[in-house]
């Protein structure tokens, strides 16, 4: 970790320096050790490693270096809330799944339980990706999945951003709640987020009190100086991250075009293991799971598919978790009128047309029905008129 303001300035002068990337930085770094020894050699030395005009750039101090760097001392050393630290390449600290990886951070900034960093390469993670606009039972499934797997010990790896990313935040954190696993300082943490911005701002703004929970037992990390924006670009790149920390990724909902499918390719390319839940054929938001499987994905329908694929036992909680789901679904259902409706719906989106005929219902018994269900959270309202059937209602 950084002890020092001056080593702390010399890192974010090297990241800092305009046209000087990562790249080049970590050939720096093999040159001449660490940045205050890079930033003490002339000119001529810098030009045999990197080029003349980025040799030159570095004899200058980046503009707003010297403010950044206290500004990042106070955030440091803010007196309350969760640990907080700025780990650098090469520190023994830095989280080991992510020297892996081709281009590891610089620098990675921490904020959460910061004592778990180091144990990060021996705690099985699996990261959880899909679409920011997901249909209900998308998002009903990224929860679902994470609060099992959560309560299994795995820790759910995401991007904090909306829709699926969101939802499997919110299980992990439910399911290591259930499990008790967030009892003690040193378990497995409940899940990690990785962001695109300084880690002094949460974006969206909606997921500010999902971020605080998160902080309290689990991490937010990030690659980016605080202060910095949601910039578009820092997005895609941060999903490596997301990829590489973890020893699979699972795909919950994605289109053909989504974003998730980039973090798939990089853990492809990082020799991790990618899963994918199937959908509806008739929803594009699956479509891009379906993509997968057919290039080769692992198909998973539940939690335990997952754990099995990750050759990991399922824990106590875990098996009652799932065993109060399919008491749920195996219910028996009578004359009950609301199991009767939702066995009508099936898994699929369906019109109020479709369904009427199937249940043979009066126009306005099902829709009455409808929204009783609605109102339980058990059927959700789609856009063109349709309806779907949450979870394992």
């Amino acid at each position: 970790m950084v002890n020092t303001p001056e080593e702390l300035g010399a890192w974010l002068r090297l990241v800092l320096t305009p046209g000087v990337g990562p790249e080049s930085a970590r050939r720096l770094l093999a040159a001449f050790g660490e940045p205050q020894a890079i930033f003490g050699q002339t000119e001529t030395a810098l030009s045999q490693v990197v080029s003349a005009k980025q040799a030159q750039a570095l004899q200058l101090m980046p503009d707003g270096c010297a403010e950044l760097t206290q500004d990042t001392l106070d955030w440091l050393h803010a007196a309350n809330g969760p640990g907080r630290c700025v780990l650098t390449l090469g520190d023994a600290n830095y989280p080991a799944p992510l020297l892996d990886i081709p281009d590891p951070p610089l620098m990675l900034y921490a904020l959460g339980r910061t004592t778990q960093l180091a144990a990060l390469g021996a705690q099985q993670a699996l990261a959880m990706v899909g679409s920011r606009n997901p249909t209900p039972q998308g998002a009903e499934n990224a929860r679902a999945f994470a609060c099992s797997l959560a309560a299994s010990g795995l820790t759910v790896v995401s991007g904090l951003a909306l829709g699926v990313d969101g939802a499997a935040h919110e299980g992990a954190l439910q399911g290591a709640l259930q499990s008790g696993l967030q009892a003690g300082a040193s378990g497995p943490l409940a899940t990690i987020a990785v962001v695109g911005t300084g880690l002094d701002r949460v974006y969206p703004r909606q997921h500010r009190d999902l971020a605080h929970r998160i902080a309290q037992h689990g991490l937010i990390l990030s690659e980016y100086p605080l202060g910095t924006p949601p910039l578009a670009p820092n997005f895609p790149r941060r999903n490596r991250l997301i990829s590489g920390l973890s020893q699979a990724t699972l795909v919950v909902e994605a289109a053909l075009q989504s974003g998730s499918l980039i973090t798939a390719k990089q853990a492809l390319e990082q020799g991790r293991d990618v899963m994918a839940i199937p959908g509806s054929i008739h929803s594009t938001q699956a479509k891009g799971c379906h993509a997968l499987i057919k290039q080769g994905a692992k198909l998973v329908e539940s939690a335990q598919d997952v754990l099995e694929e990750l050759r990991l036992p399922a824990s106590p909680a875990q098996h009652a978790l799932d065993l109060q789901a399919t008491t749920h679904e195996d219910a028996p259902t009578g004359q009950d009128p609301e199991r009767a409706l939702l066995r009508a719906l099936g898994h699929d989106p369906v019109g109020l047309d479709a369904l009427q005929a199937r249940c043979g219902w009066p126009t306005a018994q099902l829709q009455a029905q409808l929204l009783e269900l609605e109102l339980m959270g058990q059927v959700g309202r789609l856009p063109g008129g349709l309806f779907q059937r949450l979870g394992s209602a």
